[in-house]
C-alpha cells in the first residue's frame, strides 16, 4: 500500500498536503480508502466557497460496492474542487495522491494540519 511520507492523514482515510505558503491545503482519499471502496463511479464534492469544519462530511464517493462519506481533515473554506473527477471519477482509483485529489481548502487554522497523523502513524492505523 502506498503511504507517501510527505503527507498528513486522518483516521477517516483522507490525506492532506499543505501547498505554497500554507494558504491552501489539498485533500484526497488514501490508497487504502480507494482500495476498500473499489471502482469509484461518482463523486459529489462541495461547492467552492463552502465553509467546512474538521471531521465534517463534505461530500460522497459512490463506488460499485457502496457509497462513502468524505470528511474534511481540517476546517476552512473550499477554494478549489477537482472538476476532472466529474467526467473521470476513476482518477481516484488510478492516482489517489496525484490527479485524483478531491478539494483544496484555505485553512482556518493551518496548525490543524500538524495535528493529523504522519505517515508512520497512518501505517500503524491501517496495518493494525
Amino acid at each position: 500500500m502506498n503511504i507517501p511520507d510527505e503527507l498528513r492523514y486522518s483516521s477517516e482515510h483522507e490525506w492532506a498536503q499543505g501547498l505554497d505558503d500554507g494558504s491552501r491545503v489539498r485533500i484526497g482519499i488514501t490508497d487504502f480508502a480507494q482500495d476498500a471502496l473499489g471502482d469509484v463511479v461518482y463523486v459529489d464534492l462541495p461547492a467552492v466557497g463552502t465553509r467546512v469544519n474538521a471531521a465534517e462530511s463534505v461530500g460522497e464517493l459512490e463506488s460499485t460496492k457502496s457509497v462513502s462519506e468524505m470528511y474534511a481533515p481540517i476546517g476552512g473554506v473550499v477554494s478549489a474542487v477537482n472538476e476532472a473527477l466529474t467526467d473521470n471519477p476513476q482518477l481516484l482509483n488510478d492516482d489517489p495522491y496525484g490527479e485524483g485529489w478531491l478539494i483544496e481548502i484555505e485553512p482556518s487554522d493551518i496548525a490543524e494540519l500538524e495535528q493529523l497523523l504522519d505517515a508512520e502513524a497512518y501505517r500503524s492505523l491501517t496495518e493494525g
